[in-house]
């Protein structure tokens, strides 16, 4: 007998949906959460401003990862490979990976 998995209803509020355009994070973590600060630097502005901050457990952002991983693949199998332009240097502008 097949187990059926519950529907689970989300909802998406009229601001929320309108989405935050962010092309620079922030990721810190203590030994029970990961942290999260999505921000906006704008060309010719020196200072960039955090517009949201999602805070979760390590084993929450272990299946977020893998899940923009399995996103990320079919999205080139769809669209072709994605380019990073520009050189990353430790302290770049965009995302970058955590500091060891």
């Amino acid at each position: 007998m097949e187990m059926k998995k519950p529907q689970m209803k989300v909802e998406l509020p009229e601001k929320e949906s309108e989405g935050i355009y962010s092309n620079l994070a922030f990721i810190t973590h203590s030994p029970s959460e990961i942290v999260i600060d999505f921000a906006r630097m704008m060309p010719g502005v020196p200072k960039a401003k955090v517009y949201a901050r999602i805070v979760m457990t390590p084993s929450h952002a272990k299946m977020l990862l893998n899940a923009l991983d399995e996103n990320l693949k079919k999205f080139e199998n769809q669209f072709g490979p994605i380019k990073i332009y520009g050189k990353q240097e430790k302290g770049g502008i965009g995302f970058q990976p955590a500091k060891e």
